[in-house]
Protein backbone atom coordinates (compact mmCIF):
# COMPACT_ATOMS: atom_id res chain seq x y z
CA UNK A 1 0.00 0.00 0.00
CA UNK A 2 2.83 2.26 0.52
CA UNK A 3 4.16 1.79 -2.71
CA UNK A 4 1.45 2.65 -4.79
CA UNK A 5 1.45 6.35 -2.72
CA UNK A 6 5.24 7.00 -3.67
CA UNK A 7 4.27 5.74 -7.57
CA UNK A 8 1.26 8.59 -7.44
CA UNK A 9 3.56 11.29 -6.17
CA UNK A 10 6.22 10.62 -8.40
CA UNK A 11 3.76 10.86 -11.24
CA UNK A 12 3.10 15.34 -11.21
CA UNK A 13 4.33 17.44 -13.32
CA UNK A 14 4.85 20.78 -12.45
CA UNK A 15 3.29 23.51 -15.25
CA UNK A 16 5.58 27.11 -13.24
CA UNK A 17 8.50 26.23 -16.20
CA UNK A 18 5.51 26.40 -19.34
CA UNK A 19 3.62 29.47 -17.52
CA UNK A 20 7.03 31.18 -17.43
CA UNK A 21 7.54 30.69 -21.16
CA UNK A 22 4.26 31.46 -21.85
CA UNK A 23 4.37 34.84 -20.31
CA UNK A 24 7.90 35.50 -21.60
CA UNK A 25 5.97 34.82 -24.96
CA UNK A 26 3.82 36.81 -24.59
CA UNK A 27 5.80 40.06 -23.35
CA UNK A 28 8.19 39.47 -26.53
CA UNK A 29 5.12 39.78 -28.83
CA UNK A 30 3.85 42.80 -27.32
CA UNK A 31 7.11 44.70 -27.40
CA UNK A 32 7.62 43.71 -31.46
CA UNK A 33 4.14 44.72 -32.29
CA UNK A 34 4.06 47.51 -34.68
CA UNK A 35 1.45 50.24 -34.04
CA UNK A 36 0.14 51.97 -37.06
CA UNK A 37 -0.06 56.01 -36.31
CA UNK A 38 -3.40 57.08 -37.06
CA UNK A 39 -3.86 60.51 -38.94
CA UNK A 40 -7.13 61.36 -36.45
CA UNK A 41 -8.81 63.17 -38.90
CA UNK A 42 -11.86 62.02 -41.14
CA UNK A 43 -11.49 62.75 -44.39
CA UNK A 44 -13.88 62.72 -47.36
CA UNK A 45 -11.35 60.86 -50.20
CA UNK A 46 -11.60 61.27 -53.92
CA UNK A 47 -12.66 58.00 -55.59
CA UNK A 48 -10.33 55.93 -57.54
CA UNK A 49 -11.02 52.64 -59.69
CA UNK A 50 -7.72 51.58 -59.50
CA UNK A 51 -7.85 51.95 -56.10
CA UNK A 52 -5.50 49.17 -53.92
CA UNK A 53 -4.78 48.23 -49.93
CA UNK A 54 -1.40 48.91 -48.90
CA UNK A 55 -0.18 46.55 -46.55
CA UNK A 56 3.05 48.47 -45.49
CA UNK A 57 0.68 51.37 -44.20
CA UNK A 58 2.17 52.78 -41.17
CA UNK A 59 2.15 56.53 -41.38
CA UNK A 60 -1.13 58.52 -41.91
CA UNK A 61 -1.15 62.02 -42.98
CA UNK A 62 -4.64 63.99 -43.01
CA UNK A 63 -5.35 67.15 -44.83
CA UNK A 64 -8.67 68.08 -44.58
CA UNK A 65 -11.29 70.87 -46.58
CA UNK A 66 -9.48 73.67 -44.36
CA UNK A 67 -6.40 72.29 -45.28
CA UNK A 68 -5.14 71.44 -41.96
CA UNK A 69 -2.32 68.83 -42.15
CA UNK A 70 -2.64 66.30 -39.10
CA UNK A 71 -0.25 63.75 -38.38
CA UNK A 72 -0.52 61.19 -35.36
CA UNK A 73 -3.30 63.35 -33.85
CA UNK A 74 -1.58 65.99 -33.84
CA UNK A 75 -1.64 69.28 -35.95
CA UNK A 76 1.82 70.27 -38.08
CA UNK A 77 2.55 73.27 -39.86
CA UNK A 78 3.78 72.60 -43.59
CA UNK A 79 7.41 72.81 -43.01
CA UNK A 80 7.38 70.29 -40.07
CA UNK A 81 5.91 67.37 -42.36
CA UNK A 82 9.08 66.11 -43.21
CA UNK A 83 10.82 66.14 -39.50
CA UNK A 84 7.50 64.71 -38.20
CA UNK A 85 7.88 62.25 -40.54
CA UNK A 86 11.42 61.34 -40.44
CA UNK A 87 10.77 61.15 -36.26
CA UNK A 88 7.73 58.58 -36.47
CA UNK A 89 10.03 56.67 -39.51
CA UNK A 90 12.88 55.56 -37.13
CA UNK A 91 10.36 53.23 -34.99
CA UNK A 92 9.82 51.85 -38.55
CA UNK A 93 11.49 52.29 -41.36
CA UNK A 94 9.49 49.95 -43.69
CA UNK A 95 6.42 51.23 -42.72
CA UNK A 96 4.83 53.41 -45.72
CA UNK A 97 3.08 57.16 -45.53
CA UNK A 98 -0.23 57.38 -47.22
CA UNK A 99 -1.51 60.76 -47.96
CA UNK A 100 -5.66 60.86 -46.72
CA UNK A 101 -6.29 64.23 -48.78
CA UNK A 102 -9.71 65.95 -48.42
CA UNK A 103 -11.53 66.44 -52.07
CA UNK A 104 -12.08 69.87 -51.31
CA UNK A 105 -7.92 70.12 -50.04
CA UNK A 106 -5.57 72.01 -52.02
CA UNK A 107 -3.83 70.24 -54.53
CA UNK A 108 -0.65 72.47 -53.89
CA UNK A 109 -0.51 71.50 -50.47
CA UNK A 110 -1.00 67.71 -50.89
CA UNK A 111 1.74 67.68 -53.69
CA UNK A 112 4.02 69.84 -51.09
CA UNK A 113 3.21 67.19 -48.36
CA UNK A 114 3.74 64.57 -50.83
CA UNK A 115 7.17 65.99 -51.35
CA UNK A 116 8.08 66.55 -48.36
CA UNK A 117 7.36 62.77 -47.36
CA UNK A 118 9.25 61.47 -50.12
CA UNK A 119 12.65 63.50 -49.23
CA UNK A 120 11.99 62.38 -45.51
CA UNK A 121 12.91 58.75 -47.41
CA UNK A 122 9.49 56.98 -47.24
CA UNK A 123 7.35 55.41 -50.38
CA UNK A 124 4.04 57.54 -50.45
CA UNK A 125 0.96 56.50 -51.51
CA UNK A 126 -2.88 58.78 -51.56
CA UNK A 127 -5.65 57.09 -49.87
CA UNK A 128 -8.65 56.82 -52.32
CA UNK A 129 -11.96 55.26 -52.17
CA UNK A 130 -12.22 52.14 -54.45
CA UNK A 131 -15.21 52.64 -56.92
CA UNK A 132 -16.96 49.44 -58.16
Amino acid sequence: MANDKRKQEDVEIDMTPMLDIVFIMLIFFIVTTVFVKQAGVDVVKPSATTAEERKNAYIFVAIDDKNTITIDKTTVQPAEVKSKIQSLRTENLEGEVVIQADKKARAGLVLKVIDFAKSAGAKVSVATEKVQ
